[in-house]
């Protein structure tokens, strides 16, 4: 089958012609090994793939964000030499990560898909994801939130001051971090809200303006939602974190 698949990349067939219906989504690493060793997941810096029918192929390496082509039959995965990222420099232990990942998509691989759990085997081990759940929209949009507790490092402090956010379904953001407020534009990809718009006004004190950055870190770097009852907690890269309760 590789044979075949190497005359696919070759002839610049894509994915759509080929019926992948179990490979196409959004998929995060959850864990694998690299030449006996566990491969090295760090907390707070997520690892995933978004499998199109068009034939392209992109997600998060820990650290940067990264996009190529692949082809695929219902057993071989290659992916496009052409794989491109950014830039963006993280700690050491995240841009390992990172190497060690992109490494394995460079080589020729298989894979194979059992509900919700993508296995991809390479030379040196296996690549186990899980399959994104996507944004509870109905649950998180048009509603007014207030903030309880922010995370950072896995140390919860308590807020001061009146900080909300409120994500319209019109695509519109409200909201304050106690003492500034800001507004902007949000967009929902998969289980990620990213802003692509996001404008702050006013001023903060001194007391307040570790609590003001933590904020606008978690808010203007994408973060994953988690909703369970009155409660919504957004996190961000690292171990930031910001948890809300409905408010009304």
């Amino acid at each position: 089958m590789l044979i075949a698949l190497m005359l696919l990349v070759t002839s610049a067939c894509t994915a759509a012609e080929v019926d992948l219906p179990k490979l196409i989504g959004d998929w995060e690493l959850l864990r694998g090994t690299v030449e006996g060793d566990a491969f090295p997941v760090v907390d707070g810096h997520r690892i995933t793939m978004n499998f199109s029918d068009d034939g392209t192929v992109g997600g998060v390496a820990a650290c940067n964000s990264y996009g190529s082509t692949y082809v695929a039959d219902d057993e071989d995965l290659i992916i496009g030499r052409e794989l491109a990222s950014t830039a963006m420099g993280c700690e050491p232990r995240v841009m390992d990560s990172e190497a060690a990942f992109l490494a394995v998509l460079r080589e020729s691989l298989t894979y194979t898909v059992s509900g919700d759990e993508l296995t991809i085997i390479h030379s040196g081990g296996e690549l186990v994801f899980s399959r994104v759940q996507p944004v509870q929209a109905a649950d998180l949009l048009d509603t007014r939130w207030r903030l309880e507790t922010l995370i950072r490092g896995g140390t919860a402090s308590s807020v001061r001051g009146e900080a909300t956010l409120r994500l319209g379904s019109d695509g519109n953001v409200a909201g304050s971090t106690g003492c500034r407020t800001f507004s902007g534009e949000h967009v929902i990809d998969a289980d990620t809200v990213l802003f692509s718009t996001f404008s702050m006004a006013g001023e903060c004190p001194a007391e307040l303006a570790d609590q003001d950055g933590l904020i606008v870190n978690v808010l203007g770097d994408g973060f994953t939602t988690a909703i369970d009852g009155d409660g919504l907690t957004l996190t961000s890269r690292g171990e930031e974190a910001l948890v809300y309760r409905r408010d009304g």
